[in-house]
């Protein structure tokens, strides 16, 4: 067998030691930029303004762009519709689009590389601009995606999550839970909460699709809701047991 590689352990590096400092981030400028700036002035965009990449320093962009100019890389997965359907119910909830897309410039077009689904979403909600993140270097398209490391929540993660975020509510607000359903989604993330706060091992993948059926939002101030919630738990708890 090969011999082990030895793992390369990060160098520490002291707090706010790396990168520019907040007045330096303002100080963007260069021939490449002014004429991007013009370009997207002459696509029928508008430049909103201009910074420094506060970690490696490079110039960036933030423009608003006409959205039939902005179209996906060709090379990246197919939306998801249930995603996309999911991105425009938030969009309208909230009123705002707070999550700028990545884009290069390619003869007029502007490709983005991660931002397909905001980029549909918008689409069909018919709106007429998207505000982007315009990169000059159009080989950042091709590495982009190697930035795209979230990892998407798990089960126990949304519903633990839920659960926790319902018992802060619960010290402040007076409403229903039925009134939180945006922001809960689910009544099974609350129940399994509960489940998932007791034993962190539970398998709650085994008792959701079940609960996705039957189990609704309470009309009951948050408060006592969570006490029925606690009841319906343990409820999941003593089956998990059988």
């Amino acid at each position: 067998m090969p011999p082990r590689k030895k793992a390369v352990r990060r160098k520490k590096v002291a707090p706010s030691s790396v990168g520019l400092s907040p007045s330096e981030t303002k100080n963007a400028g260069g021939d490449e930029l002014d004429t991007l700036a013009r370009r997207v002035e002459t696509d029928g965009g508008a430049v909103l303004g201009r910074y420094n990449d506060p970690f490696g320093g490079q110039p960036l962009l933030l423009a608003g762009l006409p959205i039939d100019r902005v179209e996906p890389t060709p090379y990246q997965r197919d939306p998801s519709d249930a995603h996309v359907k999911r991105l425009m119910v938030v969009i309208e909830k909230i009123g705002r689009f707070l999550d700028p897309i990545v884009v290069v410039r390619d003869d007029g077009r502007y490709l983005t590389p991660n931002g397909n689904h905001r980029l549909q979403a918008l689409k069909k909600l018919g709106v007429k601009s998207i505000v982007a993140l315009l990169v000059p270097d159009p080989a950042v398209a091709f590495k982009i995606l190697a930035l795209n490391t979230e990892k998407a929540h798990n089960l126990r993660e949304k519903s633990l999550e839920t659960i926790r975020m319902a018992r802060a509510l619960a010290k402040t607000s007076d409403g229903s839970e039925e009134s939180y359903a945006f922001e809960f989604e689910q009544p099974a993330f609350l129940t399994l909460g509960v489940g998932y706060e007791q034993r962190p091992r539970l398998s709650g993948g085994a008792y959701q699709s079940i609960l996705r059926r039957i189990d609704e939002f309470l009309g009951d101030p948050i408060a006592k809701a969570i006490k029925e919630r606690e009841r319906r738990g343990k409820k999941i708890l003593k089956l998990d047991d059988a």
